[in-house]
């Protein structure tokens, strides 16, 4: 059993290095200038996307990166309740063409920004080509200078999953042991990599028991995938199952804020650290990605 955990472990070390080589102290100088965009989707809900994406970005903001998220979630907003706000705005104003992007911001723990969906609204679960352009020119004409945007994508398969996916340069996928969760998290990795041709994946395990658990999740969808697909699958780690969480939930705080000394505090910590040394894919994956002209200049001067 720890040869094979051992083997899972080198495995993901090998996926994680064979992303790029080393970056010269010229390139690690752009590199803080270069926006890092990361869908967070899974197949199903219930598999605590929504608080992944929430902790990371603390986590992410407590590490001195800029971090926004977006919730992409346009019918069921979810950001705004696990931080406990109550924004005036949110993206259907935006998308109505009542207000900016700039005016829909607010602002969380840590100063980490927020473009909140609205809730119960179904005008816009499904955006046209012209709300999405909008939505690609707003971002980028932005003046605000991310590290970091977090896409909370709604769970499953719609049309605005596969367009928020494609449109970020990293995919990562959160999903949990529950066999159900990993059929439905292989079901939107077959998806996007047969009719989008994503080639690159990322994966986070939540509510695990231990590290081993998560590797096990992570061996099933790598032999499966290596079978099937033409993908590669990143792990990037696991997150512990903790009864702490729901009393975060419910009180509307984030974990690693109220509970800033626990052991999924330091997962979150982790899979932040992790996030902030992965190497910046430079070249755009198409016409159709957010910070796409800022990528564009990146690649081009390094």
């Amino acid at each position: 059993m720890n040869n094979n955990k051992q083997e899972m472990t080198d495995q993901a070390t090998t996926l994680r290095s064979s992303m790029g080589a080393t970056a010269s102290p010229a390139e690690d100088s752009q590199k803080e200038r270069a926006t890092r965009v990361y869908s967070i989707t899974s197949g199903k809900g219930g598999v605590g996307k929504t608080a992944v994406t929430a902790n990371t970005a603390v986590a992410l903001a407590r590490l001195g990166k800029k971090v926004l998220i977006l919730d992409a979630d346009l019918g069921l907003a979810n950001i705004d309740v696990v931080f406990g706000l109550a924004p005036k705005y949110n993206l259907n104003h935006f998308f109505s063409g009542e207000q900016e992007l700039s005016a829909i911001l607010v602002e969380g723990p840590n100063s980490v920004k927020i473009l909140p969906a609205g809730s119960g609204v179904q005008n816009f679960t499904r955006l046209d080509s012209h709300q999405k352009q909008r939505l690609l020119e707003g971002l980028d004409l932005m003046h605000n200078d991310f590290d970091f945007v977090l896409i909370d994508t709604e769970a499953g398969i719609s049309e605005n999953v596969t367009y928020f996916n494609t449109a970020a340069q990293e995919i990562l996928v959160v999903t949990t042991p529950d066999p159900t969760a990993i059929t439905d998290a292989y079901a939107l990795m077959k998806l996007l990599s047969t009719q989008y041709h994503e080639k690159r994946f990322n994966l986070v395990v939540n509510q695990v028991q231990n590290d081993e658990e998560a590797l096990d999740v992570y061996r099933k969808l790598t032999m499966v995938s290596n079978r099937y697909l033409d993908i590669s699958i990143d792990f990037l780690g696991s997150i512990p199952a903790d009864r702490q969480m729901i009393d975060a939930i419910r009180k509307q705080k984030v974990i690693v804020e109220l509970y800033p000394s626990s052991r999924i505090t330091s997962a979150f910590t982790q899979l932040a650290g992790t996030l902030c040394s992965e190497q910046i894919t430079c070249e755009p994956k198409g016409g159709i990605q957010f910070f796409w002209k800022k990528l564009l200049d990146f690649g081009g001067r390094s």
